[in-house]
């Protein structure tokens, strides 16, 4: 497809009062054309992207989002919700986002281009009336929760919203992403990986809060013990919103009955219930073959953390002692 990015103004009339690029209006079409999930080429992306960024002021933001953990079954939860005829899809729908990553990596863009990924007032209004109830919209970004500015700029952006974490089994966790990035940037064996992680992310977090434009590879991707800290990280969560506005759950409760937890989003955000049937986990990855003698130094070493966990919850964890 060849399509001319370079002009992001507004020009013609277009309807419902707005006015877009001809070549706006002419991706977009294309990209209507074309079969859902196809992807698309960077220049459409572009320039959807420029068109939803326009007209954000016609799009409000999320009334959910998933927070994390990474690898605590955020995947799966975006599925089963995003599957619910009340809860609109991002924008473009073509591209099946699960999370914009805005408040922690992508803040720079500003909150119109937060804006764009979520559907117009005239797609919830036309929604409200086939459905007979106001629809909603999320996203799900698993590196939200261990981010260290993420809970404040969610308040500021999205202060209404319902905020969503699961928290998996801090040791299986660990494991599981070790190996999501054993199969991208990991060079290490695991127990060496663990090893290396204070030396490798020593002062990160620091140099993150000092100047908030950094973005770091290290406490991002090579942090398995520390994103199963969870305590400090929900505090920060805790501090910027409202109790009530806060759904903490086990990932394994969550597996165990899906159906149950995803009653409690919907009823929460007002949505009725929908049956999910019989649902399957998504990007799962099974921990079987954990050395035993780095699991068992992984739990000594987690133990601490995890009643401090379910002393700030007030309730215990099914991987607690």
């Amino acid at each position: 497809m060849t399509t001319s990015t370079s002009t992001t103004s507004i020009g013609g009339r277009a309807g419902g009062g707005r006015t877009i690029d001809t070549t706006d209006a002419s991706t977009l079409a294309k990209v209507r054309r074309s079969r859902a999930g196809t992807a698309v080429t960077d220049a459409a992306k572009h320039a959807l992207r420029a068109y939803g960024t326009a007209t954000a002021s016609h799009r409000k933001p999320p009334e959910l989002i998933v927070i994390g953990a990474k690898r605590g079954g955020t995947t799966s939860l975006w599925r089963y919700l995003a599957e619910h005829p009340g809860v609109l899809p991002t924008f473009p729908k073509a591209e099946k986002i699960k999370g914009t990553y805005f408040f922690d990596e992508e803040w720079h863009r500003g909150e119109r281009w937060y804006r764009s990924h979520f559907p117009t007032d005239r797609v919830r209004a036309a929604a409200a009336r086939t459905l007979g109830y106001e629809p909603i919209a999320f996203e799900a970004s698993p590196y939200y929760l261990f981010h260290p500015h993420a809970p404040a700029r969610a308040r500021q952006v999205v202060p209404d919203a319902l905020v969503v974490a699961l928290l998996r089994d801090p040791v299986e966790r660990a494991f599981s992403h070790y190996k999501e990035r054993r199969n991208h940037t990991e060079p290490l064996p695991f127990a060496e990986a663990l090893a290396a992680e204070e030396g490798r992310t020593a002062g990160e977090e620091d140099r993150m809060l000092a100047d908030p434009s950094v973005v770091s590879f290290a406490h991002r991707h090579q942090t398995y013990v520390a994103q199963g800290r969870y305590a400090p990280m929900l505090e920060r969560w805790f501090a910027a919103f409202p109790s009530d506005q806060l759904l903490v759950a086990a990932a394994e409760d969550f597996y165990a009955d899906p159906q149950a937890f995803c009653d409690q989003i919907t009823d929460r955000v007002g949505l009725p219930r929908r049956d999910l049937g019989s649902p399957e986990p998504f990007n799962s990855e099974p921990s079987a073959d954990m050395d035993p003698e780095v699991r068992a130094q992984l739990r000594a070493s987690l133990d601490d953390d995890i009643a401090a966990v379910e002393d700030l919850l007030g309730r215990p964890m099914p991987w607690g002692g």
